[in-house]
């Protein structure tokens, strides 16, 4: 702990006799708050406004790297817009995230950029950044990056599935791109050749339920594709980071890689330590709710996946939140095709508390992991300077986190605007109770006192 100020000294906002958790470190003391900055850390410290936190966790504000709010997919924009996906990420203890840019094949990438930080900027509550998306039209458009990394936009989404795939050679000129401006490369790892014929095969034989979304996607191509992208990260000499990892096998290509020091990084999402595929063998609509991409795996997989956190063969937990209502998601069963769902699940609100309750409590690994997963390591890969820790002229987004709060999850209870959670009638011990950002309240007691706009764009590089 530390501290730049004398004992005297009053501050704007006094968290008083907490625990202080980072992921380093476990100890009690108070956080002085100045302005949008942490200005002290310790003993006896004095605000004009004082938060007493008494038995509660005091824990660096949550970033969620992997988000899709207002995301068009083909007929449809996911359900959370900018507005309502911030707020609802900030009642969970989320302070940050990052969303995405697609440009138009005659737009440019800055041009892209720009356009989706204005549809953001007058909509969010808390801080976000963007990763750029690089698709096949924009193959002729790298010796842009330069200039979109120049402009904050650190990190580029490379697909290896759906209609922005890159085929191999377009994948490893991408790598090589992204390496010389600094980037870092985040990619979607499937075998789309595969998953379109399984797709085609499964369709012709009438087979158009639910049930058949993860026999088209097999967690062993997906191990493959992931082990490609690891190849070739590794052939443009370049950092790689996986996202949405759903199975053993993928776990087991990226822990190679690491073995052998590489810098390769990988993210679960809440469905794949949650759920599992007997999901899609519900009834009707139900059984297409929780159609995403990759599918949910089974027991033996969500189990593996668990391991890999306790063990850092992965690093991050993100949400790939991309809600879509009832309605939309029964498109798939009206048309008689499952592909034909929109994919994408909610999380962005329980999220850090989901990883709390069935992580921390449930003896799997320790508070300080808890926030390095949440909070510290997803600020290092991705470059949100002064975020992720708690610690001296860091910025000031800060979750006093309740351990005894018990919550039962339901559309009722959480503040996303599908209208239904996968997540219904999950218990939960353990809740955020005070969102703080840059030094604001946003939420105190499930009240929020925020306001669209107040978030900010976050100029990242990656170091």
């Amino acid at each position: 702990m530390n501290s730049n100020q004398t004992p005297m000294t009053t501050f704007d906002l006094v968290i008083k006799n907490g625990t202080i958790v980072t992921n380093e470190a476990t100890y009690q003391a108070d956080v002085a708050i100045q302005g949008e900055r942490i200005a002290a850390l310790g003993r006896g410290l004095t605000g004009a406004r004082e938060i007493e936190a008494s038995g509660k966790l005091v824990i660096p504000g949550a970033i969620d790297v992997h988000v899709h709010l207002q995301m068009p997919i083909g007929d449809f924009v996911s359900a959370d817009s900018f507005f309502t996906g911030s707020r609802a990420a900030a009642f969970g203890g989320t302070t940050s995230f990052i969303d995405f840019v697609e440009a138009a094949p005659e737009e440019s990438l800055l041009e892209a950029l720009a356009a989706r930080q204005a549809k953001a900027d007058s909509r969010v509550v808390i801080d976000y950044g963007l990763h750029m998306t690089i698709t096949p039209t924009d193959m002729r458009k790298l010796g842009q990056l330069a200039a979109v990394y120049e402009a904050g936009c650190a990190s580029f989404k490379l697909y290896m599935a759906y209609g922005h795939r890159l085929n191999d050679g377009e994948l490893l000129q991408a790598l090589e791109a992204i390496r010389q401006v600094g980037g870092l490369p985040v990619v979607h790892a499937e075998n789309w050749d595969v998953i379109s014929m399984l797709i085609a095969r499964n369709l012709a034989a009438g087979r158009t339920a639910p049930h058949w979304h993860p026999r088209s996607r097999p967690s062993i191509m997906e191990g493959e594709a992931a082990g490609r992208a690891i190849n070739l990260a590794m052939l443009a000499e370049t950092p790689l980071y996986i996202f949405h990892v759903s199975c053993a096998e993928v776990v087991e290509r990226i822990d190679a890689a690491r073995q052998h020091g590489l810098p390769v990084y990988g993210e679960t999402c809440p469905q794949y330590l949650f759920l599992t595929e007997e999901m899609y063998d519900r009834f009707g609509v139900e059984g297409a709710l929780p159609i995403c991409a990759p599918p949910l795996r089974t027991e033996a997989d969500q189990a593996r996946l668990w391991k890999a956190l306790v063990q850092n063969q992965l690093q991050v937990v993100s949400t790939d939140h991309c809600p879509f209502t009832k309605a939309e998601k029964e498109w798939g069963i009206k048309e008689n095709n499952f592909s034909r769902t929109p994919g994408g699940l909610p999380a962005i609100e329980a999220r850090l508390a989901m990883l709390y309750a069935y992580g921390v409590q449930a003896g799997r690994f320790s508070l300080n992991r808890w926030v390095e997963m949440c909070c510290t390591t997803p600020a290092r890969l991705f470059g949100l300077e002064r975020k992720g820790t708690l610690a001296v002229d860091y910025d000031a987004d800060i979750v006093i986190f309740d351990p005894q709060q018990k919550v039962k999850l339901s559309p009722a209870t959480l503040h996303e605007t599908a209208g239904w959670t996968p997540y219904d009638g999950l218990e939960i011990t353990g809740w955020p109770a005070v969102t703080i950002s840059r030094g604001t309240v946003l939420v105190d007691n499930d009240k929020f006192y925020g306001e669209a706009g107040q978030g900010r764009f976050i100029k990242r590089r990656i170091t």
